[in-house]
C-alpha cells in the first residue's frame, strides 16, 4: 500500500469514527515508516479538520465529534511510542481546560483533539480549573500557550482571571480563550492573546503564538 494510500484511510478513519480502521492504517503507517508528524498533520489531523468543519456547518454533532476524538485518541495512544522517543518534533505544549466554575467539556474537548492532531502536546485538565492550576500545570510542563474555554456567561471572569494571574508572576504563558458567551472583543478588553471561534481556528492560533 503507498504511503498516500495509508494517510487516506487514517484520515477516512477519523471522519467515519472507525476504530478498526484506524489501527489498522496507523500499524500500516508505522510498518511504512512513515514521519509521526506526517502521520498526524497529513492523516489523522485532516480528518479532525473535516470534523469541525461539518460540525461548525451543523452536519454533525457532539455525539459524532467525541465519537472521532476517541478514535483520534486510540491513534495517539499507538504512535506514543514513536513521539516520546522524539521522532514527533511535537510543535509546542498547550495546557487547555474548562474555567473554574464551568463543568461543559465537549468544546474544549474537540480543540485539544485537533491540537493534537497538529502535533502538539495538550497538557488537558479537564473542567472546573482555577487560575493557580493552570499555572502549575504549565510550570511543569514547559508551556506556551493556556486555553481556557467558558460555556457560560458567569463564568468569563474567570478567563479575565487568568490573564490576571500570569501577569501577576511576570510568567511568559500567552492566553487564549474561547467558548459560546467568548468573544474577540471580551479577548481584547481582558487583554488576552488571541481568541478561537471555531476548533479549526484553534491551531493556525496557537502556531502563531508558539513561533513568537
Amino acid at each position: 500500500m503507498s504511503n498516500e494510500q495509508i494517510l487516506a484511510d487514517l484520515k477516512k478513519a477519523i471522519e467515519t469514527w472507525d476504530v478498526k480502521l484506524v489501527q489498522s492504517a496507523c500499524q500500516a503507517a508505522m510498518d511504512a515508516k512513515i514521519p509521526v508528524g506526517t502521520i498526524i498533520g497529513d492523516g489523522l489531523g485532516k480528518g479532525m479538520e473535516t470534523i469541525g468543519v461539518r460540525f461548525d456547518q451543523a452536519e454533525i454533532f457532539l455525539p459524532q465529534v467525541v465519537a472521532a476524538s476517541k478514535t483520534m485518541e486510540v491513534a495517539l495512544k499507538m504512535l506514543e511510542p514513536l513521539m516520546t522517543a522524539g521522532d514527533g518534533a511535537l510543535r509546542g505544549t498547550v495546557v487547555m481546560a474548562t474555567v473554574e466554575g464551568d463543568i461543559h467539556e465537549i468544546g474544549k474537548n474537540v480543540c485539544c483533539a485537533m491540537l493534537r492532531g497538529a502535533g502538539y502536546n495538550v497538557i488537558d485538565l479537564g473542567c472546573d480549573v482555577t487560575a493557580q492550576d493552570f499555572l502549575d500545570a504549565a510550570d511543569e510542563n514547559e508551556a506556551q500557550v493556556l486555553g481556557g474555554s467558558a460555556l457560560m456567561t458567569t463564568t468569563l471572569e474567570a478567563q479575565r482571571e487568568l490573564v490576571e494571574a500570569v501577569k501577576e508572576v511576570e510568567a511568559p504563558y500567552k492566553c487564549i480563550f474561547g467558548g459560546a458567551p467568548c468573544s474577540k472583543a471580551w479577548c481584547d478588553e481582558i487583554g488576552a492573546d488571541g481568541y478561537s471561534e471555531t476548533a479549526n481556528e484553534i491551531i493556525d492560533l496557537v502556531g502563531k503564538l508558539c513561533a513568537e
